[in-house]
C-alpha cells in the first residue's frame, strides 16, 4: 500500500462540479493499493499516519500529530501510484489492484482511520474522475509505502 501524504491549509475533492470532501487545515492522503496488500498494511499505515508529527508547536518544530491540532483528513483513493513506467512512455498501471480486491480494502482503510483518528474523514469516490484541489502547506509531502517499512 502506497500513500503520498500532504500537510495542507485546505483540500477538497469534486465530482461533476459537485464537493465530495473537503477539509481545512490537516492532511489530503493520496492511496494505491496492490494485490499483495492486506489488513497488516492498513494497520501500519494507519496508524502511522494517526500519530506522524508534520504540524508545527510554538517553537515551530514540526512535533505535532494531525490529532494534537485537530486538522482534519482528506482520503482520495489513486490507482496511479503504482504506475511503472520502466518501458516506454506511456504508464502501466498492471500493478495496481483491481476494484474486488481495491475496493474492500479501501474501505477498511477509510473505516479505521476515522476510528484511529476519532473523526469522520471526507474522501472521494473510488473509480471516479476527481477534481483534487489543495493548498500545500510547507510544503510537507511525505510517501509512505507499507512494502518498503525500514
Amino acid at each position: 500500500m502506497k500513500v503520498v501524504l500532504q500537510r495542507v491549509r485546505s483540500a477538497r475533492v469534486e465530482i461533476d462540479k459537485r464537493v465530495k470532501g473537503e477539509i481545512g487545515q490537516g492532511l489530503l492522503i493520496l492511496l494505491g493499493i496492490i494485490p499483495e496488500d492486506t489488513i497488516e498494511d492498513i494497520e501500519w499505515l494507519v496508524k502511522k499516519i494517526s500519530q506522524l508529527r508534520v504540524f508545527n508547536d510554538d517553537s515551530g518544530v514540526m512535533n505535532l500529530s494531525v490529532q494534537d491540532v485537530n486538522g482534519g483528513v482528506l482520503l482520495v483513493s489513486q490507482f496511479t501510484l503504482h504506475a511503472s513506467i520502466k518501458k516506454g512512455n506511456r504508464p502501466y498501471y498492471g500493478n495496481s489492484a483491481p476494484p474486488n480486491i481495491a475496493i474492500p480494502l479501501y474501505e477498511e482503510f477509510h473505516r479505521q482511520l476515522e476510528i484511529h483518528l476519532g473523526q469522520k474523514v471526507p474522501s472521494g469516490e473510488f473509480g471516479a474522475d476527481m477534481d483534487v484541489s489543495l493548498v500545500n502547506w510547507g510544503p510537507v509531502t511525505i510517501i509512505m509505502d507499507s512494502k518498503n517499512i525500514i
